[in-house]
């Protein structure tokens, strides 16, 4: 893919073999990756056999190592049927490879596409696979990618008391880190568990006063700065399809924690929404079972609301380097039975819902309710997201957008 600025094509960081290819000569490999973990047109995994590298064992995040499982849908542990290899899932209770996972393993690997939005899940996959590196003292290296909304931080930090899979760090929805950039911040911020901060604390000093092997290596993309809009060759998972759908991702997923639909099932996810109930003069469509979006809201039922689906240029003007909160709001307003517009768990309470993580707190719900502007929302985001911002810049490899 390319940089509209430069016109180099960006090289992520798995194509780069020369770099941390003899790295893994004569070693037993794990890999946690995915169907973006690709060099060219042949996957990472496949590469690296075909190169003499002894994969042994392959871990693969929600959505499953080939990428075809619904979002949170249960994947169990499989054999490759490519390669033979027994694939480990590390999403839902298993969610962090333990020392038998790593019994033998001389290196691990970390490649996968990330959307640079809190809420997707594959940060949390790193952060607990980091955590497993450092606990078992195994090297790791992160083959870098770029990261198609790094041109732009904004939205609000979250709340550790609304930490969960879907954000377990105090970092804004948009965060503007490469995952590369973003391990290096949860290390260098001690953000890990407290036996892999200490181990992390321990190879800094010792890298600084004794001949040490790597703990964390990033191999860094070719080509990429904070301003490069990055078109990914590859859809990360099954309802992020192209880069429209990755560009209105952080404003347009806040819907999945209400009763609108967020266009699962159709073949916009994330850029049509809307319900049954909503004014029958807007935008129509009716979502229906797919692979990838076997289950969601209104299935069968057709739906009225938005479609903010067009070309590539035309998103990004929609969105203007910003979440945008407008559409949120305007639903809410137009939908006749507010009690019922966000989704309530089973206890009733708005402080345990799967909208309250997906801000990151408490507050979103209740100003959209109380028709706070959202002028004064992007207020309240602060100074939490100017204190982000300087977080930010310690970690960063590339040149900014700044």
């Amino acid at each position: 893919m390319f940089n509209g600025y430069s016109q180099k094509r960006i090289i992520p960081g798995a194509e780069r073999m020369e770099q941390y290819l003899p790295l893994l000569k004569n070693k037993s490999v794990a890999i946690f990756a995915n169907q973006t973990s690709m060099v060219g047109a042949t996957h990472l995994v496949d590469t690296l056999m075909k190169s003499g590298i002894k994969v042994v064992r392959i871990f693969g995040p929600e959505h499953g190592f080939r990428g075809n499982a619904d979002a949170g849908e249960k994947v169990g542990n499989v054999i490759d049927k490519e390669t033979g290899i027994e694939v480990i899932s590390l999403y839902g209770a298993h969610n962090k490879p333990t020392a038998e996972d790593l019994k033998g393993i001389d290196i691990m690997l970390f490649d996968i596409q990330d959307v640079g939005v809190r809420f997707y899940t594959f940060i949390s996959s790193l952060q607990k696979y980091m955590e497993a590196a450092l606990e078992n003292s195994i090297p790791l290296i992160l083959l870098d990618r770029p990261n198609p909304n790094g041109f732009y931080v904004d939205g609000p930090v979250l709340n550790r008391k609304y930490s969960s899979f879907v954000g377990m760090q105090p970092v804004p929805i948009v965060y503007g880190l490469t995952i590369g950039e973003y391990a290096l911040m949860l290390a260098g911020e001690k953000w890990l568990s407290d036996e892999a901060n200490k181990k992390y604390a321990y190879y800094q000093h010792a890298k600084k006063t004794v001949d040490s092997p790597f703990h964390l290596l990033v191999i860094k993309n070719e080509n990429y700065d904070h301003n490069s809009k990055y078109v990914l060759p590859v859809k990360p998972s099954p309802n992020l399809p192209d880069i429209q759908s990755v560009y209105l991702y952080p404003s347009t997923c806040f819907f999945e924690g209400t009763t609108l639909s967020e266009g699962r099932g159709t073949d916009k996810p994330f850029q049509v929404f809307g319900a049954p109930s909503l004014p029958k003069n807007l935008y129509s469509f009716t979502p229906h079972p797919t692979e990838g979006a076997k289950n969601s809201k209104h299935y069968g039922e057709v739906c009225y609301g938005w479609n903010l689906s067009g070309a590539p240029k035309q998103v990004l003007q929609k969105i203007n380097n910003r979440i945008q909160l407008k559409w949120l709001m305007e639903a809410y307003r137009l939908f006749p039975d507010k009690d019922h517009f966000f989704i309530l768990p089973k206890s009733g309470n708005m402080e345990n819902s799967f909208f309250d993580k997906l801000a990151g707190n408490n507050e979103l719900w209740r100003q959209i309710k109380n028709g706070i502007s959202e002028k004064d929302i992007r207020a309240s985001w602060e100074p939490a997201l100017s204190d982000y911002k300087k977080i930010r810049k310690k970690y960063l490899l590339y040149k900014d957008f700044e």
